[in-house]
């Protein structure tokens, strides 16, 4: 099994509704011991690069364990935020030499 990062992407100026928060809570549920590190939501946050005026930011990440790359963005296709025009971005972490 390897580590894979699931950066969480959306528009930083949308409040979840209590029904939102509560796919979040049942997804993790359901990931269940997939995950290594619960992460963090992330508050504000500043893009730099050819588009910093795209319209999602950072809004939080997790680490999960799976088989390969593949394994993760199933894993990740099931991200609630998803639902409502959210992105998600699977990364296998690589260690510094």
């Amino acid at each position: 099994m390897s580590t894979y990062i699931l950066a969480f992407r959306n528009d930083p100026t949308r409040t979840p509704t209590p029904e939102q928060e509560q796919l979040w809570v049942d997804w993790f549920a359901e990931l269940g011991e997939r995950v290594t590190d619960f992460g963090n939501r992330v508050g504000q946050a500043v893009m730099l690069g050819d588009n910093p005026a795209a319209p999602d930011r950072l809004s939080g990440y997790v680490a999960v364990e799976a088989d390969d790359l593949d394994a993760a963005v199933k894993l990740a296709s099931g991200c609630p935020g998803l639902t409502y025009g959210g992105r998600v971005e699977v990364g296998e972490p690589v260690p510094m030499s």
